[in-house]
């Protein structure tokens, strides 16, 4: 199993329009296969900064999901408007241990 988390520094002042977007980039991408478990953000750290988490059973899995959203119109719309308001960001790929 596979942990991954999206991070990304929004620009502050679309923080709240962020968080709203991320209701229907999510169901798009659950649609789609690509599983984000949990929205989260900041309590401590760098200032608006919002993670996306989500599990695969190994990377091939994850690669599929990914190869599936990006190739969508709905997904590649909805990801445009969440893209105006990312200032930077990661990704973080971990292996589950328990």
């Amino acid at each position: 199993m596979i942990l991954v988390r999206d991070v990304f520094q929004i620009d502050p002042e679309q923080m709240k329009t962020a968080k709203s977007e991320m209701k229907e980039h999510r169901e798009i991408a659950k649609r789609l296969g690509y599983q984000i478990g949990r929205v989260l953000t900041d309590l401590t750290g760098e200032y608006y900064t919002l993670v996306l988490e989500s599990e695969y059973k190994n990377l091939a899995e994850y690669e599929g999901a990914l190869k599936k959203i990006f190739a969508d119109a709905g997904w590649q719309k909805s990801y445009a408007k969440f893209r105006k308001m990312i200032r930077g960001g990661r990704r973080e790929m971990y292996t589950v241990v328990d």
